[in-house]
């Protein structure tokens, strides 16, 4: 299928590893221009070699700590002066740890909130005036299958990830007019290197994902690839209709109906 995606301006962040290089890996298998970004300047260089060479595609880097509006307000100022627009934001940050709510004081929730839902919504903010002078845009939020199902001890992503759906849906209704969608994609059990560093250290990790992948219902751990797909589509045209909407990725682990 092609997305039709050749030439859009697509902007990845936390894109050094995981979720958001595959993601930016799929975006530039479909022809768009991407811009990747993550604190790490050095990592970041890695991925978009790494990029480079299985896409064929050109890659630019742009260092931004997601939590520093300074750093942000730069990687779109740069990218509109480089590209002359945005088509495609793709939200994405690392995870906050995982625990009991007790061990959690103010300070860890406030730099839960400026991590994910405010820097989430500073960058929504910030290239939305692009996308409305183009015409239309596409904003997707990597969440987490916790905000869809519980799990367990995943307080702070999951307190602030449902505050992202919230937001999505809203900010899905004002801005449809404009010819943007909103949408938010919760990945389950899929493996990047924040699952392996999650994992109890009580069992090798091969055998805790094997029982893992005895609860999801296709038998086995997702790829990122498989992820970044959906989300992928999502950047496209063929998913012009689509907003507002949270959609799972996760092997039919969620056994929520709704």
């Amino acid at each position: 299928m092609d997305l039709k995606l050749t030439n859009k301006i697509a902007i990845v962040l936390a894109a050094s590893k995981g979720l958001g290089k595959a993601v930016a890996t799929a975006l530039a298998n479909e022809g768009a221009t991407v811009i990747i970004s993550s604190r790490n300047a050095e990592k970041l260089n890695e991925a978009a070699a790494e990029i480079k060479e299985a896409t064929r595609s050109k890659v630019t880097c742009i260092p931004a700590d997601v939590s520093k509006p300074k750093d942000i307000e730069n990687l779109i100022n740069t990218t509109v002066q480089k590209f002359g627009r945005i088509d495609i934001l793709i939200n994405n940050t690392g995870g906050p740890p995982f625990d009991k709510f007790e061990t959690f004081d103010d300070q860890a929730w406030r730099k839960a909130f400026d991590d994910i839902l405010l820097s989430f919504a500073r960058n929504s903010r910030l290239v939305l005036p692009h996308m409305k002078k183009t015409g239309g845009g596409r904003i997707i939020n990597i969440i987490s299958g916790s905000a869809k199902s519980v799990l367990a001890n995943s307080v702070l992503s999951t307190s602030m990830r449902m505050g992202v759906v919230g937001m999505a849906k809203l900010m899905a209704d004002e801005l449809g007019a404009y010819n943007i969608t909103v949408n938010n994609v919760a990945p389950g059990l899929i493996l990047t290197d924040r699952v392996k560093d999650t994992l109890p250290k009580d069992k090798p990790a091969e055998q805790i994902l094997k029982e893992r992948a005895e609860a999801i219902p296709l038998k086995r751990i997702g790829k990122p690839e498989e992820f970044a797909g959906i989300v992928a589509f999502l950047a496209s045209e063929k998913a012009s209709y689509i907003t507002g909407t949270t959609i799972q990725v996760d092997g039919g682990a969620s056994r929520s109906i709704y």
